[in-house]
């Protein structure tokens, strides 16, 4: 602050109301005092004055400083890029070391709402999805129009829907539930089920990705179908599935895996060549011999 010494002047006074720069006298001048040291009011400038970063000059010490960020301006250098309007006790934001006013720094930088198409505001909240923006009001359901928020929701045809809304209006029902299917399903014999839905009837597990058949109606992996219905090796005992075009070789009511259907003594594959029967056992033609 600018001080003006006036009154008796004496010559012990005079050396102490020196600037303490360029050891002029500051009897009845103004001067300013800083960390105890006194400055004529060039002496203070030259020394401390910030020069402004729009118009280059010296800031006063008589005019007002603004500073943000080790910067200066004069308060009527201190304006909007775009418009030129004071940002003297307004909110204002930078971009590049610009300073603008909120307005205009919006209009240039800050997202469109993808509803309203207005620009969104910063400091206020905002939804995003899929690289798309809207205020929280204008992210409503396409259907109850109800904003949607932090709730789940699902977009269809361009146009997002809270999860009941879209249940009423596309989902399709489970097969097997009849409750609403709104990710993944799966599709069988033209009917639509739930992934957890679509189980073996015997053992229920899973059967998304596993090989599985049906009958009468009901759908069976392939372990439970061949263990409930598929006939036995006459070899292994194992059960023959026939599924996946798998080939077996049958004979008088008795049925063999390819790989099963071997000569009883000597092993040797019987699989497309004639054969013989002792009993039992399938022989052959050699050993069908020495029986």
């Amino acid at each position: 602050r600018a001080l003006n010494l006036t009154g008796p002047k004496s010559s012990k006074m005079s050396e102490c109301l020196d600037c303490a720069e360029c050891k002029a006298s500051l009897y009845g001048q103004k001067y300013i005092l800083k960390e105890e040291n006194m400055y004529c009011i060039g002496c203070y400038e030259a020394l401390f004055s910030t020069t402004c970063e729009v118009c280059q000059l010296l800031i006063s010490c008589t005019s007002k400083d603004l500073s943000y960020n080790d910067r200066h301006w004069h308060s009527e250098c201190f304006l909007c890029l775009k418009c030129s309007r004071s940002l003297v006790d307004r909110p204002f934001a930078t971009k590049d070391d610009m300073l603008m006013c909120v307005e205009c720094y919006s209009n240039e930088y800050s997202a469109k709402c993808h509803a309203c198409m207005k620009t969104i505001m910063p400091g206020s909240k905002k939804m995003e999805h899929k690289g798309n923006s809207w205020h929280e009001n204008c992210f409503t359901c396409n259907r109850c129009q109800q904003p949607i928020g932090t709730r789940n929701f699902v977009l269809k045809d361009t146009n997002n829907y809270c999860l009941p809304c879209y249940e009423k209006q596309f989902a399709q029902k489970c097969f097997y539930c009849k409750m609403p299917i709104t990710t993944g399903g799966v599709n069988y014999r033209d009917q639509p089920w739930h992934k957890e839905c679509f189980t073996c009837i015997g053992c229920k597990g899973q059967l998304v990705g596993q090989r599985f058949t049906s009958r009468n109606d009901f759908i069976y992996c392939l372990n439970c179908f061949c263990n409930l219905f598929a006939k036995k090796c006459a070899s292994c005992a194992c059960p023959i599935s026939g599924l996946g075009g798998s080939k077996y070789i049958s004979f008088e009511h008795r049925q063999w895996h390819n790989d099963c259907f071997n000569c009883k003594r000597c092993s040797v594959s019987l699989v497309g060549r004639g054969f013989l029967t002792s009993k039992d056992d399938i022989l052959c033609p050699d050993c069908g011999k020495e029986v």
